[in-house]
C-alpha cells in the first residue's frame, strides 16, 4: 500500500528525517512510535506533502512525493492532525459534510456508518463543533476524514488528553477500519493502544527509525524501550 525508501525531509535548513524506510501493507494498521521531537508528525506530514521531502514515497507502486496535497488526498490517503482541525463555528452534521468525497463510486462510509461508531455525534449532530469536549471532537475528526473513503488513514496521536473510555472507542473505531479493508499508520506515543491493535510497530529516534518489528518483539526488547520510549 505505502512505501516509504530512504526518506528525508527539511524545515527550512533543518535536516529532521534522516533516510526512514518503512512500509505499510493493505488492510493493516501500523504504529509509529517514538518520543516527542523524533521526527514522527513530521513523517505523516511529509507523505502528505505538507514538509519538503527527498527520496521516495510510493503509493500502490506510484511515486507520489512532490505532489499537492489535496491530490494525495484524491488518491486515497486521509490525515488526521494532532489538532484536530474541526471547524469550531459549523455543525457536528456540516463538518462531516465537508469530509464527503465527491466520486462516481459509492462510498464505503456515510453518516450513518459515522453515528453508528460514535452515538455521541449523533446527539450533537446540530450542535456547533467549537462547544463540543475534546473527546467529541476527536471523534469528529477521525470521522470527517472518513468521510472522504480513504484507502490508507494516517492519525498523529488520536488518544492525547482523552479519558480512558474515549481511548477505548478510539481502538474499536481503529479496528473497524482495520475490518473494512482500510490501512491505518497511527502514530502514538503511548505503548498501551499500539500493543493493542497494531500489527506491526516501528520506533522513531532522531528522524530515523531504530525498531521494527511486532508489538510482542517490542514488548520483549527492553533496551530498545528505555532508549526510544521510557520516560
Amino acid at each position: 500500500m505505502l512505501q516509504l525508501t530512504d526518506l528525508h525531509a527539511y524545515y527550512g535548513k533543518s535536516h529532521i528525517l534522516h533516510g526512514v524506510d518503512m512500509h505499510v501493507g493493505e488492510g493493516e494498521i501500523v504504529s509509529l512510535l517514538g518520543r516527542n521531537g523524533s521526527g514522527r508528525s513530521t513523517t505523516v506530514k511529509t507523505i502528505m506533502g505538507l514538509v519538503h521531502g527527498e527520496g521516495s514515497i510510493r503509493l500502490r507502486g506510484d511515486e507520489i512525493l512532490g505532489q499537492r496535497t489535496f491530490d494525495i488526498a484524491h488518491r486515497g490517503i486521509g490525515y488526521v492532525p494532532e489538532n484536530r482541525d474541526i471547524f469550531p463555528k459549523l455543525t457536528v452534521s456540516q463538518n462531516l459534510q465537508l469530509g464527503e468525497k465527491r466520486a462516481a463510486k459509492s462510498p464505503r462510509w456515510g453518516f450513518d456508518d459515522m453515528y453508528r461508531m460514535f452515538p455521541r455525534l449523533k446527539e450533537r449532530e446540530h450542535t456547533e463543533a467549537g462547544v463540543l469536549s475534546g473527546g467529541e471532537q476527536q471523534m469528529l475528526t477521525l470521522c470527517r476524514t472518513l468521510m472522504g473513503d480513504p484507502d490508507l488513514i494516517m492519525i498523529d496521536e488520536p488518544t492525547e488528553g482523552l479519558a480512558p473510555q474515549i481511548v477505548e472507542l478510539v481502538a474499536e473505531y481503529l479496528n473497524t477500519l482495520k475490518s473494512r479493508g482500510v490501512s491505518v499508520l497511527l502514530v502514538e506515543q503511548k505503548l498501551t493502544i499500539a500493543m493493542q491493535i497494531s500489527q506491526r510497530c516501528y520506533v522513531m529516534g532522531h528522524g530515523s527509525i531504530v525498531f521494527e518489528g511486532t508489538p510482542a518483539s517490542l514488548l520483549g526488547n527492553a533496551e530498545i524501550r528505555k532508549e526510544w520510549l521510557e520516560v
